[in-house]
């Protein structure tokens, strides 16, 4: 081998050696949604991405359990369909039903236990709303009308300069993004991309500085304006947003488990999908907001502050999409006092306080943007087998 040749194989092999966590870190999230990896994908994000302990602590919750069996079939789009058969077509890996604080329902699907960590992907918005409400009731936000380039002076170069907090929140940043799932080359994905090289995430957000429209005159989903909200949290509280999220969370509702968040590489966390629990847990978090943020006497989260996040003020969604929004919280067209997290895949903690339901549901469903021969998304298929389930224990009572 000439001497020139062998120089560029040492060094070539120089640079897979110092930059292989990268590259295997980036060849594992390329094959994160791979139909043979991603159930067990979803349950070990910490083997993928970097991530950061949310320790248990403080007296767990203990749940009443009356099991009792879920309805057989509903109506869906005019004709009876199995429970069970779209549980498997939705591709459910796990399924807990609370009825007035009662555990009546639980399943797991395909090899998973009780005692997986799953990925929330964009349930983990919801639950920094909650933080975001506990951190303006404690001052250390003075108001959502606030710029949250107030709290992040660096985001002042970026489309997000003078954008206030509530359109932050609103999802009606103005920013121009794209957060279409299936374009490699969309936002979205770059933003996946920085995350799996090691990159920063404060830097990717400082980044964007397209508008597509004016702050708060429509919403566009934008995953970024997450992050963002997470930098005004840290930046107001003088800590991580995991060190907040246990303290004045995680500590307070009985959590059962260690859960964490996977971080980007300067160790903050993935804020807009990146918290991991056991599905027992998004559904104790879920419960928490079903009645109003209180914990027994214990009042957690402003009751006013879950009041006002959970119902429909966003802006229209600029495509017509016809669910409503709040602060990081959906709600179902004809809402009746219900709302939602959701995450991509199937990640669902449906709350519907008039039925004292909370469901939560995990899931590792490829074909989540599709929609089915009648023209039907997936969102609404999800919500309508909810509702079924709500209707059939409306009527349950705590045994005797």
């Amino acid at each position: 081998m000439a001497k020139g040749a062998l120089g560029l194989v040492v060094l070539l092999a120089l640079v897979l050696a110092v930059n292989w966590g990268r590259i295997s870190r980036l060849l594992l999230v390329n094959s994160l949604f791979a139909a043979d990896k991603i159930i067990y994908n979803f349950s070990h994000m910490n083997e993928i991405l970097p991530s950061d302990s949310l320790p248990q602590s403080g007296e767990v919750h203990s749940w009443p359990v009356a099991l009792s069996p879920i309805n057989q079939t509903y109506q869906s789009s005019g004709k009876a369909t199995e429970v069970t058969a779209m549980l498997a077509e939705l591709q459910t890996t796990a399924l807990v039903v609370v009825k007035d604080g009662t555990l009546v329902h639980e399943a797991y699907f395909k090899g998973t236990g009780p005692d997986d960590l799953r990925i929330s992907w964009s349930m983990s918005k919801s639950f920094v709303s909650a933080l975001t409400g506990l951190a303006l009731a404690n001052g250390d936000i003075a108001s959502i009308n606030d710029p949250v380039t107030k709290y992040v002076p660096a985001l002042a170069a970026s489309a997000y300069n003078e954008v206030s907090l509530r359109d932050v929140m609103h999802m009606s940043s103005g920013v121009e993004f794209d957060e279409d799932y299936l374009d490699f080359n969309s936002d979205i994905n770059k933003m996946g991309r920085v995350l799996a090289l090691g990159g920063s995430l404060d830097e990717f957000s400082a980044s964007i500085t397209e508008q597509a429209r004016l702050p708060g005159t429509g919403r566009q989903y934008v995953s970024m304006d997450t992050h963002v909200i997470s930098m005004v949290l840290r930046a107001a509280t003088g800590q991580t947003l995991q060190d907040y999220f246990v303290q004045n969370l995680w500590s307070k509702i009985g959590a059962g488990n260690d859960g964490y968040y996977s971080t980007d590489s300067d160790g903050n966390a993935f804020a807009l999908g990146g918290l991991n629990l056991r599905t027992r847990d998004y559904a104790l978090f879920g419960e928490l907001m079903r009645n109003g943020g209180r914990r027994g006497d214990v009042q957690i989260i402003p009751a006013d502050w879950v009041a006002i996040s959970t119902i429909d003020t966003a802006p229209s969604d600029v495509t017509g999409f016809p669910f409503g929004y709040g602060y990081q919280w959906w709600m179902p067209p004809q809402a009746d006092d219900e709302f939602f997290a959701v995450g991509v895949y199937g990640q669902y903690i449906y709350i519907n306080p008039k039925a004292g339901i909370v469901i939560a549901k995990n899931a590792a469903h490829r074909e989540f943007t599709e929609v089915d021969e009648a023209g039907v998304d997936y969102l609404s298929k999800n919500v309508e087998l909810f509702r079924s389930i709500a209707e059939h224990y409306s009527d349950w009572k705590f045994p005797d």
